[in-house]
């Protein structure tokens, strides 16, 4: 009778345990990975800019409510400013290539298993708006990211817009690692403009991203 009692009582224990790191799962489902956001622009570079609103800060406070709510799912997560600055180096012949190798090394040196560029679009054309995701080719899984991500564009912001390839900018033919840029909305577009200034908006974006950087990690 004692030994069944130690075996029973030895059966519970194990299987709160399980149950414990099973919940433990489910309530940290990014935990032991780490994402690299990188708010772009910063510093002399506002990026596209309207009347007093700039890109650069709008990109910085996403980024941060990203980060917010990955960490909350368990990801260590890094930006690569954390304020209004740019990370070129002092008397830099290009100032701009600087800032973007720079950040691109500190991705690639940080061996992080996503990043996210985050940046705001601008168009001549005030009607255009909606969420894309862009990827290069110099990581297989880009593509797949950028996928996910548009998908979640779609169905959570409304975005009508489709993901695309670009392998022409700068900064993310130099990364490695996997992951995309990401351009969350059109602050040439009226609308959008007045959403993307909003704490509720912003929070609405992190949520999306948050939910295809857990779809990817789960796919």
């Amino acid at each position: 009778m004692k030994y069944k009692l130690v075996g029973i009582f030895t059966l519970i224990a194990f299987m709160c345990l399980f149950n414990f790191v099973y919940a433990k799962d489910k309530a940290f489902p990014l935990i032991g990975k780490v994402i690299y956001l990188d708010p772009g622009h910063g510093g002399p570079d506002s990026g596209a800019y309207y009347k007093d609103i700039e890109e650069a800060s709008l990109n910085l406070e996403i980024s941060q409510k990203i980060m917010g709510v990955l960490k909350e799912e368990g990801a260590v997560v890094y930006l690569t400013r954390y304020g209004d600055y740019d990370l070129a180096v002092n008397n830099a012949w290009n100032r701009k290539r600087s800032d973007l190798s720079r950040r691109a090394n500190i991705i690639n040196n940080s061996n992080c298993d996503l990043y996210l560029s985050i940046h705001l679009n601008a168009n001549e054309s005030t009607s255009q708006s909606g969420a894309e995701a862009y990827y290069d080719t110099i990581n297989p899984e880009n593509k797949k990211i950028a996928e996910i991500f548009q998908e979640a564009f779609k169905r959570e912001l409304g975005s009508t817009r489709d993901y695309k390839e670009n392998s022409t900018k700068y900064l993310q033919r130099r990364i490695t690692r996997p992951g995309v840029l990401l351009e969350v909305g059109f602050l040439s577009n009226s609308s959008e403009r007045y959403l993307l200034n909003t704490d509720t908006y912003q929070y609405k974006i992190a949520q999306t991203v948050a939910g295809a950087v857990n779809k990817y990690f789960s796919s």
